[in-house]
């Protein structure tokens, strides 16, 4: 990073705003991190989406294109969009309200990039192979007080996410994050980000960047399987960063290197608590808990801490590692109905190293399958509409 960069970088931290107050209401109950505040479209406009198509109205992209609105589903299936979409504030995304099996939303990417305030649940972006390269399956750049719950993420073209430009005060938990395709099969670039919970996500079948922690992130009780050349990398750069790793489970799969984590600086300002990696690929759970010399040593060293160097922890409910896996294992995703692609790499990590497998298009991995088409009203008691 040149000097004018990490000046901007510097002035950028400094001017984000506070995490709010405890005395604020959740986004939902069950809300946790630095987004759990988000309002969404609370007391906004109810906007229906009724139909599949891409454009139009009843539309999704129609639904998302105005700001001040709480977005339901009388149609499930798949919504297999013709361009990218761009998500505008102040929004509530209740996949929950779906019919059926629920959504995905295929084939391009899905844009939360400058928005601010948003709440989505329950829903499936898989950008995939005839995405635009350079893009992600979910793309936030510059955006802030934003929550996404049980969502999964995938087949992005670059990353699966993008979290870059000072994105600040953002949750991802329970989120299936991974099966990135060509050309970089990557997780997650989180880039000049301030203020970032990722917790209880299962990170999957991605190269490297699970993610790649540039800037305050808070990284709590996920699971990582079947990384590639790595797993968690830091931000090695001559920005200052801070990442405080607690409770998570680092699993090698058929395709892993040895290294779970990696790629720090000393301008890498880690705190690390309770982290098991298991490495032996012989179809059981049998890790060993990680110290601060699997993190990197000599030049590669991050600088350790001895307390949490991001933000109160108390924003987050923590669990022991082992615990965090049988979790995750049982919500991650958009699990309130679990479609064949999640179902099959929630089969891959219970295989505990034997199954998974990181693809260069999802057509290797037997593309979307079936999900049909259902029309209902949506279900409003599944969402706190307040």
């Amino acid at each position: 990073m040149n000097f004018r960069a990490i000046i901007a970088a510097t002035i950028l931290f400094a001017v984000q705003p506070a995490p709010a107050q405890t005395n604020q209401a959740l986004a939902f109950s069950g809300a946790e991190g630095f987004g759990r505040f988000a309002t969404g479209g609370r007391g906004a406009e109810i906007v229906h989406v009724t139909t599949r198509a891409d454009s139009g109205a009843g539309s999704f992209r129609d639904a998302v294109s105005k700001p001040g609105r709480t977005v339901v589903f009388d149609v499930g299936g798949v919504m297999r969009l013709k361009s990218n979409v761009p998500v505008s504030s102040d929004i509530t995304l209740a996949g929950q309200t779906a019919a059926g099996d629920g959504i995905t939303l295929y084939g391009r990417s899905v844009s939360f990039s400058g928005q601010k305030n948003i709440i989505v649940r329950y829903l499936r972006f898989r950008e995939g192979i005839t995405g635009d390269r350079g893009k992600c399956s979910v793309n936030l750049a510059g955006g802030g007080g934003i929550i996404f719950d049980h969502c999964s993420i995938e087949w992005g073209r670059w990353d699966c996410l993008g979290l870059t430009r000072g994105s600040h005060d953002i949750t991802f938990q329970f989120c299936i994050i991974g099966e990135g395709v060509d050309p970089q099969r990557f997780g997650a670039l989180s880039d000049a980000v301030n203020n970032i919970t990722f917790t209880h996500n299962l990170w999957i079948n991605n190269q490297s960047r699970n993610p790649k922690a540039k800037g305050r992130i808070q990284y709590i009780n996920n699971v990582i399987y079947n990384w590639g050349v790595g797993g968690l990398v830091g931000g090695h750069s001559q920005a200052d960063h801070y990442l405080d790793a607690i409770g998570n489970y680092f699993i090698a799969g058929p395709n892993s290197g040895a290294r779970a984590i990696g790629e720090f600086k000393s301008t890498d300002h880690v705190f690390q608590q309770d982290n098991f990696a298991d490495l032996n690929k012989n179809g059981k759970l049998d890790g060993r808990l990680l110290v601060p010399e699997d993190f990197g040593s000599g030049e590669n060293a991050p600088t350790i801490l001895n307390h949490a160097g991001v933000g109160p922890l108390a924003n987050v409910a923590i669990e022991s590692a082992q615990s965090a896996v049988s979790n995750v294992l049982a919500q991650a995703g958009c699990s309130l109905h679990r479609d064949a692609v999640d179902a099959r790499l929630i089969d891959a990590v219970q295989s505990f190293g034997t199954r998974g497998r990181i693809i260069h298009s999802e057509r290797e991995a037997g593309g979307l399958g079936e999900l049909k088409e259902v029309h209902a009203p949506a279900n409003l008691n599944a969402v706190d509409l307040e």
